[in-house]
């Protein structure tokens, strides 16, 4: 993708789910990681993204694997790389992004938010909650056919992990001077 973005008098196309998404930042990230010329795609969520790199309007997209996990398998779509570190289970064939860019991630996360001045006894029973169900055989047998990694963590990890994202994703937002609003 790299090599034909380069060979490609204005660059390649490539989709996003839309303005200000994880995705968009990735291909902005991946425009300043490697110089290419990528002339951003927005839609108006993924569905519609993957649809047009199946029906040949745009050659990539940046797409949740859960999401595009049945169509990989079904051979409607090809996947180069992903995001994540190492080999995914689901997918061993598919190399991560960091062999060929070191360093290069970014991942879909969702995670569990209480009302500020909520008890920390209460938080921490939730937390508590929530990490079992994450790892109960029946939760992590279906997170597994939905090719969804989960991890279990405290808030202050997640806390962390959020001040972490934020400052990263803010930089690539700032250095690729992406307008959001």
């Amino acid at each position: 993708m790299i090599a034909l973005a380069k060979a490609t008098p204005g660059g390649i196309d490539m989709a996003s789910s839309g303005n200000g998404t994880l995705q968009h930042v990735l291909l902005e990230l991946l425009r300043l990681r490697t110089g290419i010329t990528i002339n951003h795609v927005p839609y108006r969520g993924g569905g519609l993204a993957i649809t047009d790199v199946m029906g040949g309007q745009v050659r990539f997209v940046f797409a949740n694997a859960s999401g595009a996990f049945g169509l990989i398998k079904g051979g409607k779509v090809k996947a180069i790389a992903h995001t994540g570190k190492g080999r995914l289970a689901s997918l061993p064939d598919i190399p991560p992004m960091s062999d060929t860019l070191p360093g290069f991630e970014g991942y879909d996360w969702n995670g569990v938010f209480v009302p500020h001045g909520t008890p920390l006894a209460i938080v921490n029973k939730l937390n508590a909650a929530l990490n079992a169900a994450i790892v109960s055989p029946q939760i992590a047998a279906r997170f597994a056919e939905l090719n969804i990694e989960s991890r279990q963590n405290s808030p202050q990890e997640f806390g962390a992990y959020i001040e972490d994202q934020m400052a990263l994703w803010s930089r690539v937002v700032k250095e690729a001077n992406i307008k959001l609003g």
